[in-house]
């Protein structure tokens, strides 16, 4: 076994990359599916996936060396603890992440980073010649991958969030940036009585309809295709803003706080769902997560202290920040 010096220690950061694609190779495959009910041998598994025998066994064995599959003494292949969370089907689904961050104009605009650290700026705008946003609109089957990806992701918060939180004093809910729908629609669940507004680009929200009706809510929730940075329907109670805020640098960000306190009502309430960064040498995920911003969408992670400051621009007062045991807090905010 190899000894662990910090030397090693370092050299398996710098081949990370290598962990990261053969994990995204496996979820496009759907590899963790084919798992699900019983261990299958590499050639079962290639043979369900149309791959090349020899080379998926040298993919599963090296990724069953990390953890992710247990592999037995007859090339046959099983979940762990860790890989259950590349099945499409759990609630705490990671695989659809897994599936976007390897796609080649993802991959490529990490490949273009020092660009970002040696100009500040957005690396994936210089690459690609127009921001993340427009190239996914072009690109619908990249949108349609993201936003599978989003939607996975949101799964694993939606409890913890309504768990936090009491939404009970709020009658109308606007999920301002709420891509398909799913925390509102679990929140409309969890809170019988109440109204919904779900707004993101037209694009995005043509596809909201029928997870509402999946979650029972679509006649408690109005859909409108819009853009936050031009208006947001007035008159809610409670304004969300969830993992919006970090796609964008400080400037962007204020207006999108200033369209939302345009529209809400002098005792209503706006409430961020984004990552609160730690204390220096602490909390790696979130900093690495701020460099993804810098690369990709061309935002940023913050502190309790940025988005005070954020907030108090954009004429609202940081009223609370709260736990909710997951990467996501909870910034609530009051109109000042």
């Amino acid at each position: 076994m190899t000894e662990r010096t910090p030397a090693v220690e370092l050299m398996r950061l710098i081949n990370g990359y290598q962990v990261s694609q053969a994990i995204h190779v496996t979820a496009v495959l759907g590899i963790a599916d084919h798992l699900r009910e019983a261990p299958r041998s590499s050639d079962e598994l290639a043979a369900l996936t149309g791959t090349h025998p020899q080379s998926l066994y040298r993919l599963l064995r090296a990724l069953a060396a990390v953890g992710v599959f247990h592999e037995d003494g007859e090339r046959r292949f099983s979940l762990t603890e860790m890989g259950q969370s590349l099945r499409s089907d759990t609630a705490h689904s990671i695989a659809g992440w897994a599936s976007l961050v390897g796609r080649p104009y993802y991959w490529q605009t990490w490949g273009h980073f020092l660009h970002s650290v040696r100009t500040g700026e957005n690396a994936f705008r210089d690459l690609h010649g127009s921001d993340v946003w427009a190239y996914r609109s072009d690109h619908p089957e990249e949108s349609a991958i993201f936003d599978r990806a989003m939607t996975a992701l949101s799964r694993g918060i939606g409890a913890a969030v309504i768990a936090a939180y009491d939404f009970g004093p709020f009658d109308c809910i606007v999920d301002v940036g709420g891509g398909q729908g799913l925390l509102l629609a679990d929140l409309l669940a969890a809170r019988n009585g109440a109204r919904g507004i779900l707004l993101d680009l037209p694009h995005v929200v043509s596809r909201a309809e029928a997870l509402l009706r999946s979650k029972g809510v679509s006649e408690r929730c109005q859909i409108v295709g819009g853009n936050f940075f031009e208006s947001v329907p007035a008159g809610g109670d409670l304004y969300m803003l969830k993992a919006i805020l970090h796609d964008w640098e400080n400037e962007d960000a204020i207006r999108i706080l200033r369209v939302c306190r345009r529209a809400a009502k002098p005792e209503g309430r706006l409430l961020v769902i984004e990552r609160v960064l730690g204390p220096p040498n602490e909390a790696p995920d979130g900093k690495f997560s701020d460099l993804n911003m810098l690369v990709a969408p061309g935002g940023q992670e913050r502190t309790r202290e940025d988005f005070a400051t954020l907030l108090s621009a954009a004429g609202f007062t940081l009223t609370r920040v709260i736990s909710t045991g997951t990467r996501q807090s909870l910034i609530e905010a009051a109109p000042a």
